[in-house]
């Protein structure tokens, strides 16, 4: 399968993978074939895109982090959370259940100490929030498992992670969703939002003193120009460092009120230009090796002028995959190895896109 924007969508094409609504409802079906009405649709609900299947991605796996219905029941549950939070109406028992879920995915992903992000995501746009708080979390528990941390050690970040944004609740929404620049006034609102977090959390919720100073610094800079604090380097909590870097890098590649998303590629350059600036050094290299900025399934343009998909990563140099060529002649036949094809030393990917 390959990943295809929604505004290249064409009636006929075949979903490749199971793509669910706002309520967790499953909207398309894997093997459907799209009628223009469903890309209407899909068009309406801003998904960014979907994965289709074609002659070209015929035997490209694009694997899913957790399993999708693990996904929907913590969307599900982080979404009621929330809104009750701000209701003033949260229980117990709904803390204990999301500590459930958070520990069955850490037992789910944490076999595998290789493990890699390598996937578009399919978020649903005015569920933002959500999705990107468990995108935060995936993305923390993938760094953290590279860094070989405990299973405990796993489990604060992990609550951290899921919850870095829970302040936000305080903030107004019409600050929240505004599509033009905040004025001084309202970015200080916005900045408040780590702190009534962090409060919130320690007074109301039973979660470890490691798992609240994360949500506290998630917004810290490696230079001391972050909030609240001004905390610099060494300064910085190990979980705060790490949200950080998932927190940017997941917020660049969504769609957002007031831009369009970047494409992986490019969220990765950000991320490493912040490096030693914004970020710890060291945990931007760990995530450097552990999220695909060309992830599989995703339309490159090479520096010799041909195009094609991205069909496997490597993880040892995630900027030379292996790349299925894109021919009219040929179909798809074609592969480069941009690693390990020596012939191929001089061929860069010079552009990335999805269509």
């Amino acid at each position: 399968m390959r990943f295809v924007p929604t505004p290249c969508l064409s009636p006929g094409m075949i979903v490749g993978k199971d793509l669910y609504g706002q309520n967790s409802e499953l909207l398309l079906a894997e093997g459907n074939v799209l009628s223009e009405v469903q890309i209407i649709r899909l068009k309406i609900l801003k998904f960014q895109g979907i994965y289709i299947n074609d002659e070209i991605s015929r035997d490209i796996e694009v694997r899913d982090m957790i399993d999708s219905e693990i996904r929907n029941r913590l969307v599900r549950s982080l979404k009621e959370i929330f809104v009750k939070t701000e209701n003033g109406e949260f229980a117990q028992n709904d803390l204990v259940n999301l500590k459930r879920m958070v520990d069955d995915i850490i037992s789910e992903i944490s076999t595998d100490t290789d493990i890699i992000y390598n996937m578009m995501d399919l978020k649903f746009f005015d569920d933002y929030t959500y999705y990107h708080c468990i995108n935060v979390f995936i993305l923390s528990l993938i760094v953290g498992l590279a860094l070989k941390l405990c299973r405990d050690e796993l489990f604060s970040l992990g609550m951290a992670a899921i919850l870095h944004d829970i302040g936000k609740i305080f903030v107004p929404k019409k600050i929240i969703n505004k599509k033009g620049r905040l004025t001084d006034d309202e970015f200080e609102v916005i900045k408040a939002h780590t702190e009534n977090g962090c409060r919130y959390l320690k007074e109301k919720w039973e979660v470890s003193d490691e798992s609240a100073l994360a949500v506290l610094t998630h917004h810290e800079k490696n230079n001391g120009t972050g909030y609240p604090y001004r905390l610099k380097a060494d300064k910085i909590p190990l979980y705060g460092k790490i949200i950080a870097v998932s927190d940017v890098y997941d917020a660049l590649i969504s769609d957002r009120p007031y831009r369009k998303a970047f494409l992986p590629s490019e969220a990765m350059e950000y991320v490493l230009g912040c490096s030693g600036r914004c970020f710890d050094p060291e945990i931007v290299e760990t995530f450097f090796r552990r999220v695909m900025p060309f992830p599989v399934g995703t339309t490159v343009q090479l520096s010799n002028g041909m195009t094609g998909v991205v069909i496997e990563n490597h993880p040892e140099n995630c900027l030379r995959p292996k790349v299925r060529i894109i021919s009219e002649d040929k179909g798809g036949t074609d592969c480069y190895d941009l690693l390990n094809d020596k012939d191929l030393l001089n061929v860069t990917i010079v552009d990335s896109f999805t269509t």
